[in-house]
């Protein structure tokens, strides 16, 4: 997949909050990026997976954990699918 590279600019102090001892500012606004885009249904969970550089299970896992579900349904959505597999 071909890259593209942004710039952007932040008060320093801001990115010295994004930093962490794990993660530089620059993959820590990737991945808010990558995860916000599949949280919105943009991307696929393989994408998001790609981009990250994960496996794809591991990302779901991960967005998980993030309070991004993989399975999104409505209340109304769900209660469907109950009753058909009731019915089965």
């Amino acid at each position: 997949m071909p890259l593209k590279t942004i710039q952007i600019s932040f008060p320093s102090e801001m990115l010295d909050r994004l930093s962490t001892t794990y993660q530089d500012s620059a993959d820590l606004i990737k991945e808010a990026a990558v995860l916000e885009l599949y949280r919105e249904g943009k991307i696929s969970s393989g994408k998001a997976a790609e981009i990250l550089e994960m496996e794809r299970f591991e990302f779901i896992r991960y967005a998980g954990m993030k309070g991004i579900p993989f399975i999104r349904m409505t209340p109304e959505e769900l209660e469907e699918e109950i009753k058909i597999f009731e019915k089965q």
